[in-house]
C-alpha cells in the first residue's frame, strides 16, 4: 500500500499529531479502549508516547472480538511497550443487545464504557479515550451516543485526524498496524432483527479465518441464516471469481453449517448491513 497522504499535507499532518499529543498530555492519565485496529493502536501508541505508563490500553474480552484480533492486539502492545489489560464485558447477557436492533452498537459500547469506568475508579484514571476518527462522524454509529453519555473522549476526531491520516502517521512511526484492514466486531455481520448469539458469531469467525487462510485480506462473511454472503475487496475479486475458488468456498462454508454460499458482486464495503436502514438525517456528536 502506498503512502496515503501526499507530501503537500505533511505540515498539516504534523500539526494534527501535535494537537493529539497536546490533548492527551492535558488528561494526565488515560485508559484507551483498545481493539488492536489501526485507529485504536495508533491512539494507544500516541498515549504511550506522551504519558508513558500513565496510559493503559484495555481490550474487551468479548466473544464478539475474534481470537486472532486479540492475539494481534497483545503482540502490538508488547512490541511498543504499551501497558495492556483485558476486561470482561457481558453484552450478550443484555436482551436489548441480543435482539440486535439498530441500537445494538449502543448497548455494546454502553457495556464497555461501564466496565471501563469501574476499572478507572479502581485505578484512579479519570479519562477514557477511544479511536473514533473524523471520518466516522458521518456514518450511522450509535456507539457515539454511548460515548457522549459516558463522557468518553475522542482525541483523534478532536484533532481532526481522518482514517487516511492515521494510517500515514502510523506508517511514519513504524507501526505494524498502519495498513491493517478495517475491522469490526463479529456481531456486525448479523443483519438487524436477527438475534445475535455466541453460536452464530462463532460461525462467522470460523468462516473469516478460512478466508484469511485462502489469502484474502479485506473481507466479511455476512450471516443470513442458512445463507452466507461473502464480501471481498474489489481488487481481490479475481481471486474469488474462479471455478476452483468457488468449489473451495462452497465446501468450506457448507462444512460450517451454511446451506447456500454466495459471493456479493458489489464487493466489500464497510457497514453494508446499514444499507437497509432508511435514515433521513444523522448528526452524531461526541
Amino acid at each position: 500500500m502506498a503512502a496515503l497522504v501526499n507530501l503537500g499535507s505533511e505540515v498539516d499532518l504534523r500539526e494534527k499529531q501535535d494537537r493529539l499529543f497536546e490533548l492527551l498530555r492535558g488528561m494526565g492519565a488515560v485508559m484507551v479502549a483498545y481493539s488492536g485496529g489501526a485507529d485504536s493502536a495508533y491512539l494507544a501508541w500516541a498515549a504511550r508516547q506522551v504519558l508513558g505508563d500513565h496510559a493503559l490500553a484495555v481490550t474487551a474480552d468479548s466473544p464478539s472480538i475474534p481470537t486472532s484480533h486479540k492475539r494481534d492486539a497483545e503482540q502490538f502492545a508488547r512490541d511498543f511497550q504499551i501497558r495492556h489489560e483485558y476486561i470482561a464485558t457481558r453484552e450478550f447477557d443484555n436482551p436489548d443487545y441480543a435482539k440486535n436492533d439498530t441500537n445494538r452498537c449502543f448497548h455494546c459500547k454502553d457495556e464497555l464504557f461501564n466496565r471501563l469506568e469501574e476499572l478507572g475508579a479502581e485505578r484512579g484514571i479519570a479519562h477514557i479515550v477511544y479511536g473514533v476518527n473524523q471520518d466516522d462522524l458521518g456514518d450511522y454509529r450509535p456507539g457515539l451516543k454511548a460515548a457522549a453519555q459516558h463522557r468518553v473522549n475522542a482525541p483523534l476526531a478532536d484533532a481532526g485526524l481522518t482514517k487516511a491520516e492515521i494510517r500515514e502517521l502510523s506508517r511514519q512511526a513504524g507501526l505494524t498496524t498502519w495498513d491493517r484492514p478495517a475491522a469490526a466486531c463479529l456481531s456486525s455481520r448479523i443483519p438487524y432483527g436477527t438475534p445475535v448469539t455466541i453460536e452464530n458469531i462463532k460461525q462467522v469467525e470460523a468462516g473469516e479465518e478460512e478466508l484469511k487462510a485462502l489469502g484474502f485480506r479485506q473481507f466479511r462473511t455476512r450471516f443470513h441464516g442458512d445463507l452466507v454472503r461473502i464480501e471481498v475487496a474489489r481488487e481481490e475479486m479475481p481471486l474469488a471469481l474462479s471455478m476452483e475458488m468457488a468449489g473451495q468456498l462452497t465446501q468450506i462454508f457448507r462444512q460450517l453449517g451454511y446451506r447456500y454460499v454466495t459471493l456479493d458482486l458489489a464487493g466489500y464495503r464497510q457497514g453494508s448491513l446499514n444499507e437497509v436502514l432508511q435514515i433521513a438525517t444523522f448528526s452524531p456528536s461526541i
